[in-house]
């Protein structure tokens, strides 16, 4: 095949291509072997593509670091009309007390799908914990679906529960349950949902749990307006003095964009030093956050990408919520995603920093085996675009062709 690709995509060691172009990109010829790329080598000059056309451009498989698979096109029956935190909240409550495992099935069957046919592979969901049949429910399927779509979609798993619950006997089990599902703890840390009175003592209890289990930790922190910063300076100071073996990931940090830009610099420094990592979600962030009645935001709140990136801490960027209470959109889609994060969070996609937080940064916090870059002897997998150039992509929604062992996809039915 004859591709145009990121050249960030592409190891460093290949060093027979030719330098990228002012969008990052090499034409290349990829050749494969089966399941594997088996070589990638430099596009003969005035190569073109399938039936003349400019040469299409593609990326490997994005990855979805934060989702929530059980509560996800819920929104039609559990509306949030004023788009406002607290009415979300109150929906989600609503919704939880009566979801049932065959919702739970249908919904994230019916999201995989999605996932599958855009290009996504992998996702890791979130899964509200606190207890009950909705609990029960929620992690008896979605463990049946990890199994079921491990071959096709890596799907990690977190437990999301109010951080003082670490600190009960109920999460003392439910760390042991995690554990028996090869997921992670997760919770809820700083305003809107209160300041935790017991913050210190909760995270400590979560970290002892998190490394006596060898679990990885995934927290929705300072997802409100109030009290800038305030979650992320408690998680980067326990981290500081405990030092865990164990990756701890803050999902949001929404807040801490508002905090001045040298204290934002430097609690960026300190997160780094301590090893934390983000996953930004801009999306749910910007429809919830800075309303005013009758009046248009002027105060935005989301993650500060480029700060973080520059002090060196590893961002992802993720979808968050499909559908539901807390955003009434999104399809499992990484190019809208990509699209809009364009705009919003001036990520440059011809960038390393700008594609990394869809692709390799999100594939290295997630864990995952394969770092999303091309070499030979990784997956023949791609997310082939009709584009010739990033300027095609951000100037209308492209169609795709997803590749998954060097076998191309059936579109995903309408």
């Amino acid at each position: 095949m004859h591709l145009r690709l990121p050249r960030c995509l592409i190891d460093a060691d290949q060093v027979n291509l030719p330098a990228a172009d002012a969008e990052g990109l090499v034409a290349v010829r990829l050749r494969l072997e089966g399941a594997l790329v088996g070589a990638i080598e430099p596009a003969a000059p005035g190569t073109s593509g399938p039936e003349g056309r400019p040469i299409p451009l593609a990326i490997t498989p994005p990855v979805e670091p934060h989702a929530h698979l059980d509560k996800t096109f819920s929104h039609p029956a559990f509306t949030n009309p004023d788009g406002s935190i607290d009415s979300a909240l109150a929906a989600n409550r609503r919704e939880f007390a009566q979801r049932s495992a065959e919702q739970v099935q249908q919904r994230s069957e019916r999201a995989l799908q999605q996932a599958w046919h855009h290009g996504l592979r992998a996702i890791r969901s979130h899964i509200d914990s606190g207890g009950g049949p909705a609990s029960d429910a929620s992690w008896e399927v979605l463990q049946q679906q990890r199994q079921r779509w491990h071959e096709r979609i890596a799907l990690q798993l977190v437990a999301m529960v109010p951080i003082d619950h670490w600190l009960t006997p109920a999460g003392e089990a439910l760390a042991r349950q995690v554990a028996a599902a090869g997921g992670l703890l997760g919770g809820v840390l700083g305003p809107p949902f209160g300041h935790g009175s017991n913050a210190r003592a909760a995270l400590r209890r979560l970290l002892d749990l998190a490394t006596r289990h060898g679990l990885g930790v995934d927290l929705h922190v300072d997802e409100g307006e109030d009290a800038p910063g305030l979650g992320i300076s408690r998680i980067t100071q326990v981290a500081e003095e405990l030092r865990p073996e164990v990756p701890i990931t803050c999902s949001h940090a929404s807040s801490m964009a508002l905090l001045d830009h040298e204290r934002c610099r430097r609690l960026a420094d300190r997160m780094a030093g301590a090893g934390l990592t983000v996953v930004a979600l801009p999306r749910t962030n910007l429809w919830l956050l800075g309303r005013r009645s009758g009046q248009t935001p002027w105060r935005r709140a989301q993650a500060p990408i480029r700060t973080l990136q520059r002090a060196g801490v590893e961002v992802a960027v993720g979808g968050d919520n499909v559908q539901d209470p807390w955003y009434p959109g999104g399809d499992y889609d990484p190019i809208d995603l990509l699209r809009l994060c364009f705009t919003t969070s001036h990520l440059d996609p011809w960038t390393r920093q700008g594609l990394a937080p869809f692709t390799t940064a999100s594939s290295r916090l997630m864990g995952l085996p394969w770092d999303g870059v091309l070499r030979p002897g990784c997956p023949a997998d791609l997310l082939l675009l009709e584009a010739d150039s990033w300027n095609a992509v951000l100037a209308r929604p492209p169609a795709r062709r997803v590749m998954r062992a060097g076998t191309w996809l059936e579109p995903l039915p309408s």
